[in-house]
């Protein structure tokens, strides 16, 4: 499900479970949480990949809906952006859903040439936490965020690198070059760089009104909706409740 490797002061930590195209579920974040937060006790940079061809498809839509689920992954991309070492996501052929969360939780993103991310949260009638749309609009801005969040729209890597998402075009060779680079630079410099870029505004404190639109989409009767329709392979029909 998770695998560990460490050259030098970088350590990888690769998501390991193809079978699923790397989505995450409850048990996966927890790993991920505890890999992140063992590798940067000792480690001067960390990678974060996926095995196969996707980085990751998102949430696993079979236990998306669960109690636990929605607290653990937002622990776990807490953690990944308070990481006091610089976080590389390595993106191989797509980041969905709660994948892009995780690269959205990273520092830096470096981008196959052929993969792309998408958030389709408005086609599975869920939604994000106000940090991801925050996050998100703060780096690329706030029209392309919307196009992605309310569209629902797949940006390729191109599009990604031209928004500044992405920081590099290229595979996870290069991803841990620039880690091991990286890892040669002044430590405690990074570590204060890391609080004032993600000092951005988007931990910002909810407002009641916030906090209830995003409890009623995860536990609408669209959401139950959309998860029957993947069931039986059809569109969903939402109906706003």
């Amino acid at each position: 499900m998770l695998g560990v490797s460490r050259d030098g002061d970088v350590v990888t930590i690769e998501l390991q479970r193809p079978e699923r195209r790397n989505a995450l579920n409850d048990q996966m974040v927890v790993r991920i949480k505890g890999a992140v937060e063992e590798a940067a006790a000792s480690a001067r940079a960390i990678v974060l990949t996926g095995q196969g061809p996707i980085f990751s498809a998102g949430a696993d839509l079979d236990g998306i809906y669960s109690d636990n689920f929605l607290e653990a992954l937002l622990s776990m991309l807490r953690t990944i952006e308070e990481a006091p070492v610089p976080v590389i996501a390595a993106v191989n052929g797509g980041a969905l859903g709660a994948g892009v969360q995780l690269t959205l939780a990273a520092d830096l993103r470096v981008m196959e040439e052929d993969s792309f991310l998408a958030i389709p949260a408005a086609k599975l009638g869920v939604t994000v936490d106000p940090w991801t749309v925050r996050r998100l609009s703060a780096l690329i801005g706030a029209g392309p965020a919307r196009t992605i969040l309310l569209g629902a729209e797949r940006v390729s890597a191109k599009d990604a690198y031209s928004y500044g998402f992405a920081n590099k075009i290229g595979d996870l060779a290069d991803a841990q070059a620039w880690a091991a680079q990286i890892a040669q630079l002044a430590p405690l410099t990074l570590k204060h760089l890391k609080l004032v870029f993600n000092d951005d505004g988007s931990r910002g404190t909810e407002t009641p009104a916030q906090q209830a639109a995003l409890a009623a989409a995860w536990s609408s009767a669209d959401a139950q909706e959309a998860r029957v329709a993947r069931q039986e392979k059809r569109t969903p029909r939402f109906v706003g409740r």
